[in-house]
């Protein structure tokens, strides 16, 4: 019903924190050490909730549980749809999206594995000739 409302939260929070993090990481000296931007981090876990939000809500609306005049969710009509969609959003919608953050946090530390990796002088051996 309206479990997409809690990464679509998410997702804005986190828009507004990938903002200040953006300007923060712009006021400090750049320095070229391989590896890439908290930012650019961020930026992965938006694109994930922001994809994924539109999906369910395009799921929803195509489902009719959305409507274009108010109260804009169907069960928002009367009180016991109301209270099954309060259920949903904290079972469903935090369930989607605490599993979007840990894929993401599993994608950052693959990256940050990376990144290491390739900070790390290669070990080659030199051939006399």
């Amino acid at each position: 019903m309206a479990c997409f409302i809690v990464p679509t939260t998410e997702a804005i929070v986190t828009t507004i924190a990938n903002r200040f993090v953006k300007k923060h990481e712009c006021q400090k000296p750049a320095e070229d050490s391989g590896k890439l931007p908290f930012s650019v981090k961020l930026g992965w876990l938006n694109k994930l909730l922001w994809g994924g939000s539109a999906l369910l809500a395009f799921e929803h609306l195509w489902h009719g549980e959305i409507q274009p005049f108010f109260p804009f969710l169907t069960a928002a009509s009367d009180a016991q749809a109301t209270a099954e969609m309060l259920h949903e959003m904290a079972t469903s919608g935090v369930a989607m999206a605490v599993l979007v953050t840990l894929v993401w946090g599993v994608m950052v530390l693959i990256a940050g594995r990376f990144e290491k990796q390739k900070a790390l002088p290669l070990h080659q051996e030199v051939t006399e000739s």
